[in-house]
């Protein structure tokens, strides 16, 4: 893990501290907030990911002599002086981890001095845009899936870094277990695995190698059994492990089909205990289409940490109040709404939620409303105990029960909820 994180930034955002500091506007008390304009295509809700991550990286925001070292050609003797003595003591409030937002919401706003405040744009949204795209992508894994089992497999798709923050936002999401050893032993999160095809080829026979798998796994691992012809597989990974074996995974072909005929044939071989895994290119849509077949679970990779056709949630970094004065810029294709805001979501008394109410003064709080921004570091420090990923997991189970059934749904449309600015 980087020990700094200074250098994860824009140049740009170390060359406006430059110009406000030989100016004097470095101090000018400003807010600036982390919001999406829309959401992705296709996309009814987004999902919370990373603020937890982005709480670490501001911790880890310090300019030490090689970062100041980097910087020489860059920047004049009294900005890298203030860098050198850089420590971020404003304040950060937000959407916990595993809340929903949408259009608009204020998922993240940091106050503080520009100087202090300008320089963090870039690295918050490189957190929040890569994490809540995954999130939003597994989520809706998740309720395609309806209960069966998903694994996160797609750090071979991905950059090694992204791929561990990938499987964490994918374990906030819902899903089960991931491939990834790292994230694993740095988030707590259950890894699974075990064999792929080359194992299969590496041995003179299928059974061979199904043998070697069970005396090293036990009869509750699962065979992959594609490799060559699916049924001679199947039967052989049940000749070798017996009745109890604990699944097969099957990896191509058309697979609501061969989850049926697989399901047959386990049947009809004694094994129905023997769970059917599927993997292949699967993504939220593929997993819909699978919903009555009778599979047990799925293995997904490269559409989830890409983020299933959406890789960024598409957030931005604005600067929207200085000194109490709101501010906004005016373009009519990128415009913003000024001021310090907070966010609340109302809801029917039957738990539905409504509409996500974004606010400068708070309006009067309705029995049935959830606040939904909290204070997550003020002076610089942590606002009590740091949120775990179970709570996280579950706010999101939470989140989605309230969503209206229409906003569940994979098909294009407007947002689960409208979002009203008062």
């Amino acid at each position: 893990m980087l020990e700094s994180t200074a250098l994860l930034t824009d140049q740009y955002e170390l060359t406006m501290l430059a110009g406000a500091l030989a100016d004097g506007s470095d101090q000018r008390w400003c807010s600036f907030e982390v919001f999406a304009r829309r959401l992705p295509g296709g996309r009814r809700y987004g999902v919370v990911a990373g603020s937890g991550r982005v709480l670490d990286a501001i911790s880890r925001f310090r300019f030490g002599d090689a970062q100041l070292a980097a910087l020489e050609p860059v920047l004049d003797a009294r900005t890298l002086d203030r860098l050198a003595h850089y420590r971020f003591a404003g304040d950060v409030e937000g959407y916990p981890e595993g809340e929903l937002y949408f259009s608009g919401s204020p998922v993240l706003t940091v106050t503080g001095t520009f100087a202090e405040a300008v320089v963090l744009e870039t690295l918050v949204l490189s957190i929040l845009n890569h994490d809540c795209a995954v999130a939003a992508a597994a989520a809706r894994m998740v309720t395609a899936a309806a209960g069966r089992s998903l694994v996160e497999m797609g750090g071979r798709r991905t950059h090694e870094r992204a791929a561990v923050d990938a499987a964490r936002a994918a374990y906030l999401a819902g899903f089960t277990a991931t491939s990834n050893l790292e994230a694993g032993a740095r988030y707590g999160i259950p890894t699974t695995g075990t064999a792929a095809h080359a194992f299969t080829l590496l041995h003179d026979t299928e059974a061979d190698a199904f043998r070697a798998q069970v005396a090293a796994l036990g009869i509750g691992t699962t065979l992959l059994v594609d490799t060559y012809d699916i049924t001679a597989g199947i039967a052989t990974a049940v000749e070798v492990a017996g009745p109890s074996l604990g699944a097969v995974r099957i990896d191509s072909g058309d697979l609501g089909e061969l989850a049926r005929q697989a399901r047959k044939q386990l049947d009809a071989l004694g094994a129905s205990s023997t769970k059917i895994v599927l993997s292949g290119d699967l993504d939220e849509y593929a997993i819909a289409a699978l919903r009555a077949e009778p599979v047990d679970g799925y293995g997904v990779g490269t559409s989830l940490v890409t983020g299933s056709g959406a890789p960024t949630a598409g957030m931005i970094y604005k600067l929207v109040e200085v000194d109490g004065r709101p501010v906004a810029k005016r373009s009519s294709a990128k415009e913003s709404r000024g001021g310090h805001k907070g966010a609340l979501r109302r809801h029917k008394p039957s738990g539905t939620a409504v509409e996500e109410v974004v606010y400068r003064t708070a309006p009067e709080h309705g029995e049935h409303d959830r606040t939904l921004t909290v204070p997550l570091l003020r002076g610089g420090e942590p606002v009590g105990a740091a949120a775990t990923l179970e709570q996280g997991r579950q706010r999101l189970r939470d989140g989605l029960r309230s969503v209206p059934w229409e906003g569940l749904k994979l098909a294009r449309g407007e947002p689960a909820i409208p979002t009203v600015f008062v």
